[in-house]
């Protein structure tokens, strides 16, 4: 039998222009290493190890095991002949065949390739089993940067590195996953665009609100990548030390991300009194359950401008409220900036917006200037914050101001002395059109802008600004971007629209008829 086995693996015959042989065992490799890991599983010596001990070996030729699997199947499915000749998208004939290898670092190891390839001088080589396999251009897997790419969100790229060689035993360097990372970002616009998160919002349609928030939060920069303005100051500053920045220097080597947030959610009607409680951090008079937002979409940029972002923000509460149906509601921490751009944009769509200076941003203003009428420490201090906090609540901002201006003169407080008060006195008369409490509380709006804050932090804070990291602007960008679907619960989604993406640039728009590509003799085993 086995003499008859040798001859016609011998016999080679002709589909599609191929020579395929019939009998090639492509697993046999794989076979023999299965075989081979059972046998040891069964050894005497085995049976004595620990548990911890049977793991390692097991997963180490496990990994293996998974590689020359994957190794066959990749070779099963031939060299990727569609005939004598292939039309490219740019109108030239290749008619010149040759086989070509390459290397692909996978989950389980690396991988050899063998395909054919289709091409004409001065023309791009065409390889139709590339196309078939939807490989990327780099020698890295799809799914060992979606890994990579998973664990650049959570930490460095020095751990990132770690974490890849221990799961995977592929060793990427931190080079090559700055690399990947700017790489599979590069569709995260397009993928909000095409509306890719539509079944996510059926439920938040429903909400009578929608929340529109933003705010900004520095990251420290390289000098060349810094904004013009703030890259002329830090050329000014003498650095004094060379391992790291000294305090102060830190001032001029920040670029700002702008973040920004939208979402659904139902109304919450409150009053004044709801709230008498809080600063005491006692629960309040009656627990009402609170709504949570829905289809909440959280990101945040580096590279674009403030007004890009706001923009983009105004875009996308557009897309989920087309015809202007709902209240919008646009929470913010009150800087003029920051208000004056999104009245601006506001404006320009000739849409109704409330803004919604953040409750607790005021209340730290009151903190501030508490201290210049009690001594730290003081607990009188917290009660007369928070009378003032609820007349703030009841929409009497302008009389808090003037009344706490009134004690500052009538105890003949000098200028410093006062300072903290007539800073907060003129931020509730500057921002009393956006601090009208008692209204927003009945018409059941938020006011505060905690969704914001978490997302900085979240976004920015925890991961951008770890001790001693100087971000290039590309990488940086691409890494807010990935924490940013990762917090929006978009990244799954995310990731198989950018293969599909990948698909079309690196395959499909090169071949004049691309459904070729589906055409490719299979070998059968």
């Amino acid at each position: 039998m086995q003499k008859i086995l040798s001859i016609l693996k011998k016999e080679l015959k002709v589909i599609n222009g191929e020579k395929v042989t019939q009998f090639d065992n492509f697993f046999e490799a794989a076979e023999r290493k299965f075989s081979e890991l059972t046998a040891t599983l069964q050894a005497r010596h085995t049976l004595a190890m620990k548990f911890s001990d049977i793991e390692k070996l097991i997963e180490k030729d496990g990994r293996e095991l998974m590689r020359l699997l994957l190794q066959a199947h990749i070779d099963s499915r031939g060299s990727g002949n569609v005939g004598f000749s292939l039309d490219g998208a740019d109108d030239v004939v290749r008619t010149h065949k040759r086989i070509g290898e390459r290397q692909i670092k996978s989950i389980f190891g690396t991988i050899e390739c063998e395909r054919l390839g289709y091409s004409n001088r001065g023309a791009e080589s065409l390889f139709p089993k590339d196309s078939h396999l939807n490989l990327p251009e780099t020698s890295h897997s799809y799914e060992l940067q979606r890994r990579v790419a998973l664990e650049v969100i959570k930490g460095s790229f020095g751990n990132t590195a770690e974490s890849i060689a221990e799961t995977t035993g592929q060793i990427v360097f931190n080079q090559q996953i700055e690399h990947i990372t700017v790489g599979v970002s590069n569709d995260f616009d397009a993928f909000y665009q095409v509306n890719s998160t539509e079944e996510k919002l059926i439920e938040a349609k429903k909400m009578p609100l929608l929340i529109l928030t933003t705010d900004a939060k520095g990251i420290v920069m390289h000098k060349d990548d810094l904004r013009p303005v703030t890259k002329k100051k830090a050329k000014k500053t003498d650095k004094k030390l060379e391992a790291r920045l000294s305090p102060g220097e830190k001032k001029n080597s920040k670029r700002m991300a702008t973040v920004a947030s939208v979402y659904n959610i139902e109304k919450f009607i409150r009053s004044p009194d709801d709230f008498k409680n809080e600063l005491a951090s006692l629960k309040l008079v009656e627990e009402i359950p609170r709504p949570k937002p829905l289809a909440k979409r959280v990101w945040a940029s580096v590279e674009k401008s403030p007004e890009t972002i706001v923009k983009e923000m105004f875009d996308e509460a557009s897309r989920r409220d087309p015809g202007n149906e709902k209240t919008w509601v646009v929470l913010v921490d009150g800087a003029p900036s920051q208000i004056s751009l999104i009245e601006t944009e506001a404006k320009r769509r000739e849409l109704s917006i409330t803004i919604v200076c953040d409750i607790i941003h005021v209340v730290e203003y009151l903190w501030k200037a508490a201290w210049s009428f009690f001594k730290k420490g003081d607990r009188a201090a917290e009660e007369w914050v928070n009378e003032r906090f609820l007349s703030i609540l009841e929409g009497k901002s302008s009389q808090v101001a003037a009344g706490i201006r009134r004690t500052a003169t009538m105890r003949d407080f000098s200028k410093s002395a006062r300072k903290a008060v007539d800073t907060c006195a003129d931020y509730l008369l500057n921002k009393s059109p956006y601090l009208k409490y008692n209204e927003y509380l009945q018409q059941g709006f938020p006011i505060a802008t905690g969704i914001i804050e978490g997302t900085c932090r979240y976004l920015i804070k925890d991961r951008m600004d770890i001790t001693g990291a100087r971000w290039r602007l590309a990488t940086a960008e691409a890494v807010l971007k990935l924490r940013s679907l990762k917090a929006s619960g978009d990244f799954t989604d995310y990731w198989r629209f950018h293969e599909e993406q990948e698909f079309i640039r690196n395959h499909q728009s090169k071949y004049k008829k691309p459904s070729v590509i589906n055409k490719l003799h299979i070998k059968k085993v």
